[in-house]
């Protein structure tokens, strides 16, 4: 079966950076509900369409195709009384955006004179990225599934 809108696609994947260093792999494959659906790069996707179980794709991506580019305003200085006494770099904290009042995650990226310097970014933001595909499986989506506009996992549990 051919992948196209309405496909459910189990893919294995390699993500590697501009130096061809691995940066991610899927340990089991990752499962998304294909068609514009947002649950994959949409260069990704559109290098899958027409693929079939065991075909590789291999797709570069700039950042703004990716995570997008670095957002120095993404960056703030917080007090560090504000924080656990055991914080340390590169641990992760949500918080509420000044200006959307949307969830954001931010990782610790320094520590010092009483601050701590808190990144919005993904820590893959700014970044080139090389991501490797091998087609595991590709099936009908189920009308439940298009409902909610995401694949369920083979037993049907899903989060919202």
């Amino acid at each position: 079966m051919q992948i196209k809108k309405d496909s459910v696609v189990a893919l294995n994947y390699e993500m590697f950076d501009a130096q061809n260093e691995l940066l991610d792999k899927s340990e089991t494959p990752m499962v998304y509900l294909h068609g514009g659906y947002d649950g994959i790069f949409p260069q990704v996707e559109e290098a899958l369409h027409g693929k079939t179980v065991g075909d590789v794709v291999d797709v570069v991506m700039e950042p703004e195709f990716a995570f997008g580019e670095y957002d120095d305003s993404l960056i703030r200085n917080e007090p560090l009384d504000l924080f656990p006494k055991d914080i340390e770099v590169g641990m992760m904290f949500e918080a509420d955006d000044d200006e959307t009042g949307e969830l954001m995650v931010f990782t610790v990226s320094a520590i010092e004179g009483g601050q701590v310097v808190l990144d919005g970014n993904h820590p893959l933001a700014g970044k080139t990225l090389r991501f490797k595909g091998t087609v595991a499986e590709v099936r009908e989506a189920t009308q439940d599934e298009l409902d909610h506009g995401h694949a369920h996992d083979p037993n049907h549990d899903h989060h919202h």
